[in-house]
């Protein structure tokens, strides 16, 4: 049974709230009253109902909503694993008393990763519209000014070159052959292991990729064909692996391993397309020399990494997706969203203020971006959405009335607020861990995004409502 809350608190309970009511982070103790919302408690029973019908009133009593929605946060407010999540909660009273766990047991780091993938991209955004509300109604933010800016959020992958997915999908590949062999015993195709000989081509072709040499590129060339040739074994020795699954040649040994061997056989069959498209980008890479091949696949294990070119002279190549931020008023982010493909900036503006109206009620006063975000019919669009004024800079005007436009006192101070952004960009990915995504999947990356957003904009609510109350 899926509860909002215990229904009644144990004696230890009292006894922790007492021994650290002055413990509390001035921030915390405001945000504490800001989660007894009980819009936001629905949202987040709904979702972990949907686990089993009629959980919320049948069944064993289940985690709360409340613990679970404050154990997320709390993950992300510190960007803790779930594993440091588990271990510091246990073993700090105000945690406890945070996350209303009191001196009851703590979940298990599982039990919570699992609770937190029922929390789909979909209730992950309607729970930050629920405190984006919460800040408006606690008069934190009125709509009258708005920044927009992008940035990238990588992908949890290493550094992808045709040589190393080769090797992680034939490693894959072969490990759930293994597995299959176990389950299934000596009958059909025998798994030969190649990961040995796929191990040494590999670092033959980090040797050879060092020298640049026409001799060396030659080395280069012969250790990949070789490399090729073992992963298509693999790759058809996987594919009989698939076929005599289906056909029932190789069976579970065990009455209870029928759907062990299933998944086994879709695991095979998702990887193996997957490891051919690698295949055909090196060909093309490699002997045909064109280093442009459309829809290049950067890892095995996350197919919808982008390579995205922001500008940045510390890290020119990113691999990740684009996500979009805007604010308004005293740091609160007003609006995210992560994109599937890469967009152009000059695109995102006026659909911006038009978020910013739904959500808030109002159009922005000042709305402020940086030089990527320019058009003149974005500017027209605004002024027509009732903008009063737009700082959005061109640097490749020639006009004299748009240099003295962007010369004025309004201008300036708008586009000096707008660089706050960049400092908000970076305050979600050095203390929310944007820099790097480490949840699995599409699903994930915006499950992460969002999650980092709403607890850093409870810790902007939480630091400006104790500074009012002083």
């Amino acid at each position: 049974m899926i509860q909002h809350r215990r229904l009644q608190r144990s004696f230890a309970d009292g006894l922790i709230a007492e021994q650290i009511g002055d413990l509390w982070e001035p921030w915390m103790r405001q945000i504490d009253d800001a989660l007894n919302d009980e819009a936001l408690l629905d949202l987040v029973q709904d979702a972990l109902a949907k686990r089993c019908t009629k959980s919320k009133t049948r069944g064993r009593p289940a985690t709360p909503a409340e613990v679970v929605l404050r154990v997320l946060l709390l993950k992300h407010m510190r960007n803790w694993s779930y594993q440091e999540l588990a271990r510091e909660v246990r073993a700090n009273l105000v945690y406890r008393e945070f996350t209303r766990i009191g001196g009851g047991k703590v979940p298990d780091d599982k039990t919570m990763g699992r609770l937190g993938r029922q929390l789909g991209p979909e209730v992950i955004q309607k729970v930050h519209e629920r405190v984006v509300a919460i800040a408006q109604e606690k008069k934190v933010v009125s709509g009258r000014k708005m920044r927009v800016d992008t940035t990238v959020v990588e992908t949890n992958i290493h550094y992808p070159t045709d040589s190393s997915l080769l090797g992680d999908g034939t490693r894959v590949l072969t490990r759930v052959m293994t597995k299959i062999a176990k389950l299934a015993g000596e009958v059909g195709v025998k798994l030969r292991d190649r990961s040995r000989s796929i191990k040494y081509r590999i670092l033959e072709i980090g040797r050879a990729s060092r020298n640049k040499t026409e001799k060396g590129q030659e080395k280069l060339k012969t250790a990949y064909k070789k490399l090729l040739e073992l992963t298509s074994r693999v790759v058809g020795q996987a594919k009989r692996y698939s076929q005599e699954i289906a056909s029932g040649v190789k069976r579970p040994k065990k009455k209870g391993d029928k759907a062990v061997l299933q998944r086994a056989r879709q695991a095979l069959d998702t990887m193996i397309p997957r490891v051919q498209q690698v295949m055909q980008q090196a060909r093309v890479r490699v002997f045909k020399g064109n280093t442009h091949a459309e829809g290049k696949l950067l890892s095995v294990f996350e197919p919808n990494t982008e390579v995205i070119r922001k500008g940045k002279a510390s890290k020119p190549t990113e691999f990740g997706k684009m996500a979009k931020i805007q604010e308004a008023e005293n740091q609160i982010v007003t609006r995210y969203e992560v994109f599937d493909q890469r967009p152009s900036d000059s695109d995102l503006l006026v659909p911006a203020i038009e978020e910013h109206q739904r959500q808030l009620g109002c159009i922005p006063r000042v709305v402020a971006a940086d030089a990527g975000f320019f058009s003149a019919a974005n500017e027209t669009a605004a002024e027509k959405l009732g903008v009063k004024r737009v700082s959005v800079p061109s640097h490749s005007t020639k006009s004299e009335q748009r240099k003295k436009r962007q010369k004025t006192r309004w201008f300036k101070t708008a586009q000096k607020w707008r660089t706050g952004c960049e400092g908000r960009i970076s305050v979600l990915k050095r203390r929310h861990g944007l820099n790097r995504c480490r949840y699995k999947g599409s699903a994930g990356i915006q499950r992460w995004v969002g999650l980092g957003v709403i607890a850093d904009n409870l810790i902007n609510i939480g630091s400006y409502l104790a500074t009012k109350s002083c």
